[in-house]
């Protein structure tokens, strides 16, 4: 997805929907309105998240997305998983935690491009795979964000 396009186009849209600009309206036009905004919020944040984005695609294409307990993911991955955990939970030196974000960061957008080609191939089971990958790295972004904010 452009992400500058999928803006462009959201701001178009929540201008012509925005609540502001039914506040003198009939209440039925301002709850449409309402409606309308609070549902184009949320695709915007959908697609602009390559996780949230390829589960709305497998539940489009009717795929249930992995589960927790599905562990389809190769013995390998999950050790690199728990050692980047140990080392997040273990540090409190700045540089080890940009280190982490880092590779984090590589990882993701590493995942994204592959989900990318499986999706563009119609591989709809390599996309399930992949995109539980994606919520393990999800989840380590979530516990890094934790880890920097300042207790």
């Amino acid at each position: 997805i452009d992400a500058r396009q999928l803006q462009r186009r959201f701001r178009s849209l929540q201008r012509a929907v925005h609540p502001d600009r039914f506040g003198q309206r009939p209440p039925k036009e301002q709850y449409y309105s309402e409606q309308h905004s609070s549902l184009i919020n949320k695709a915007y944040q959908t697609l602009l998240n390559p996780l949230s984005r390829g589960l709305y695609l497998l539940e489009l294409s009717g795929v249930e997305p992995a589960q927790e307990t599905d562990c389809d993911a190769d013995s390998a991955f999950l050790m690199e998983i728990m050692e980047i955990n140990e080392k997040l939970a273990e540090s409190k030196n700045e540089d080890i935690i940009e280190e982490i974000e880092t590779l984090i960061k590589v990882k993701q957008e590493e995942l994204t491009r592959e989900l990318t080609a499986a999706f563009e191939r119609d591989d709809l089971q390599e996309a399930k795979k992949l995109l539980g990958k994606m919520k393990y790295f999800a989840n380590l972004e979530d516990k890094l964000k934790t880890k920097k904010i300042p207790s």
